[in-house]
C-alpha cells in the first residue's frame, strides 16, 4: 500500500517548526496588534468563504488581513502543499523553468524547498504572477529568509498580472515553456459562482483554463492545480482533467487511470447520488495535521478554526505516455477480468455499510477509484481505518455491485 501523503523528513518538520517564528522575524508584528490576530484571522477565514461576496479583489492589500495571512494561511498552505508534494512524482532538471499562477506570497516555493531537498542545488527560475504586489514582495522577503544562508540558486520574478476567465493572462510571461506550470488556491475565485449557476459556463471556462496551462508548459512538462477540497472543486478538477486529456496531458496523480472520472461532484446524474451515511462523491483527499507546527495550531485555536485534519482537491497531469493509458471500457467488463487485482486510489472517510457482522465487527466502507470505475472498499472499521485518504491499494473485485452507488465491491482484509 502507497499513499499521496508522504510523512516529512526530520529535517523537513524541523523546517516547518520554525515557519512561524521566521514569519515573526520577517514581518514583525507590534504587541499591541498582536492581541487582535486571532480575530483578523477568523475575519480573513470568513472572508474566504462565506463572505466571499463582500471581499474586493485586492483584499490582502490591507495590512491586517494580509498579517494574518502571513501568519495563518501562508504556513497551513505551505505545510499541506509539503506533505503533497512528498510523495508527489514531479521531475525538475537544472535551468528547468516554473509558472505560478496566483501565486500569493511564493508558497509554492517554500513548500517545494522544504520537502524537496533534492532540488535545493538545481537552478531554476521560477516565475511568479498574482494581481497584488504587495503580496509578492512579502513572499520575496519571506523566501529569502526562508532559503538564507544556502546559496540559493533559484532565480525568482515576480509578475503582477491576472489570470482572466477566457483561458488569458493580463500580462505575458516571457521566456521558455515552463517544465511545471501550477496553479494553487486560485481557481476557485474564479468559478465560484459558475460552478452553482451555469453549468455550461463552467465547462467552458475548464477548458480555456486547461488550454492556457497547457499552452505555458513544455511539451515534456507537468501541470499541477491545487484546490480546497470541497464539492465545486471536485466538479472542477473532474473537468480539467478531461480537459486536459484531450490537451494532451494524462493524470498523473492522484488517478489511477485516464478513463472516465468517478467521481465528478457537481450537479450532474450521478454525483447527485449518495453513498451509504450520506457520503457524496467528488474527488478530495484528508490527512492528519499532527505534525504541524504547534504555534500554528495554536493560533488556529484561538481563532476558533481548529485544523485537526487537512484536505484537498488536485491534480498532477503530464504529457501523453508512449502509449495511451488503458481506459475505462464502455463493454460490461467479464466476471474473470474483475478477479485480478486493481489498483483502488481511496479516497472517502471510512462510514457503516449495513449492521451484518464482518468478522466479529461492523462492516465499514471506503470509496475509491480504478481503472474500472467507482469502487466501495468494505471490511471491518479497524481494517478501513488502516487504509487513510489516498492510499493506493490493489484488491480483486468481487464482481458483485453495491445497490446503493453502483460501485464494485473490494474487500479489504484485516483486524476484525
Amino acid at each position: 500500500m502507497t499513499g499521496l501523503f508522504g510523512s516529512l523528513p526530520d529535517e523537513s518538520r524541523k523546517i516547518l517548526d520554525r515557519l512561524p517564528g521566521l514569519i515573526d522575524k520577517v514581518f514583525p508584528l507590534p504587541e499591541r496588534f498582536r492581541i487582535g490576530l486571532p480575530g483578523d484571522v477568523a475575519e480573513l477565514s470568513r472572508l474566504l468563504t462565506s463572505g466571499r461576496p463582500e471581499r474586493s479583489a485586492s483584499y490582502l492589500g490591507k495590512p491586517a488581513l494580509l498579517s494574518a495571512y502571513l501568519r495563518y494561511f501562508l504556513p497551513w498552505n505551505i505545510y499541506r502543499l509539503s506533505r503533497l508534494f512528498v510523495s508527489l512524482p514531479l521531475k525538475l532538471k537544472p535551468n528547468d523553468a516554473v509558472n505560478d499562477l496566483g501565486a500569493g506570497p511564493l508558497t509554492l516555493a517554500a513548500a517545494l524547498w522544504i520537502s524537496k531537498p533534492q532540488l535545493r542545488n538545481l537552478p531554476l527560475e521560477f516565475r511568479f504572477l498574482d494581481r497584488t504586489m504587495t503580496v509578492l514582495d512579502a513572499g520575496k522577503k519571506f523566501f529569502a529568509a526562508l532559503t538564507a544562508g544556502t546559496d540559493c540558486p533559484w532565480t525568482v520574478k515576480t509578475i503582477r498580472g491576472d489570470i482572466k476567465r477566457n483561458g488569458r493572462l493580463s500580462v505575458e510571461i516571457r521566456g521558455k515553456p515552463a517544465a511545471l506550470s501550477a496553479a494553487v488556491n486560485v481557481y476557485n475565485e474564479l468559478f465560484w459562482d459558475l460552478s452553482s449557476l451555469d453549468n455550461e459556463g463552467l465547462e467552458r471556462f475548464t477548458e480555456s483554463q486547461s488550454r492556457l496551462l497547457s499552452s505555458l508548459a513544455d511539451s515534456s512538462g507537468s501541470i499541477l492545480v491545487v484546490e480546497p477540497g470541497i464539492p465545486r472543486s471536485g466538479e472542477f478538477i473532474a473537468l480539467l482533467r478531461s480537459s486536459l486529456i484531450k490537451e494532451g496531458r494524462y493524470p498523473l496523480a492522484p488517478c489511477t487511470h485516464a478513463g472516465p472520472c468517478p467521481m465528478p461532484g457537481g450537479r450532474t446524474e450521478n454525483s447527485r447520488k449518495t453513498g451509504k451515511g450520506g457520503k457524496a462523491k467528488w474527488c478530495h483527499f484528508a490527512f492528519d495535521t499532527e505534525d504541524a507546527p504547534k504555534e500554528l495550531h495554536k493560533l488556529s485555536t484561538a481563532a476558533r478554526i481548529p485544523k485537526e485534519r487537512a484536505v484537498l482537491s488536485f491534480l498532477f497531469a503530464g504529457p501523453a505516455p508512449s502509449q495511451k493509458p488503458a481506459g475505462k471500457s464502455d463493454k460490461k467488463e467479464p466476471r474473470k477480468a474483475l478477479e485480478k487485482h486493481e489498483k483502488i486510489r481511496v479516497i472517502s472517510d471510512a462510514f457503516p455499510v449495513g449492521g451484518g457482522r464482518d468478522s466479529g465487527a461492523y462492516s465499514w466502507g471506503r470509496y475509491g477509484c480504478c481503472e474500472h470505475g467507482l469502487v466501495l472498499v468494505t471490511g471491518s472499521r479497524a481494517a478501513l481505518e488502516e487504509t487513510p485518504s489516498g492510499a493506493l491499494e490493489e484488491l480483486p473485485l468481487n464482481g458483485s455491485k453495491d445497490a446503493i452507488s453502483g460501485a464494485f465491491v473490494a474487500v479489504k482484509k484485516g483486524k476484525a
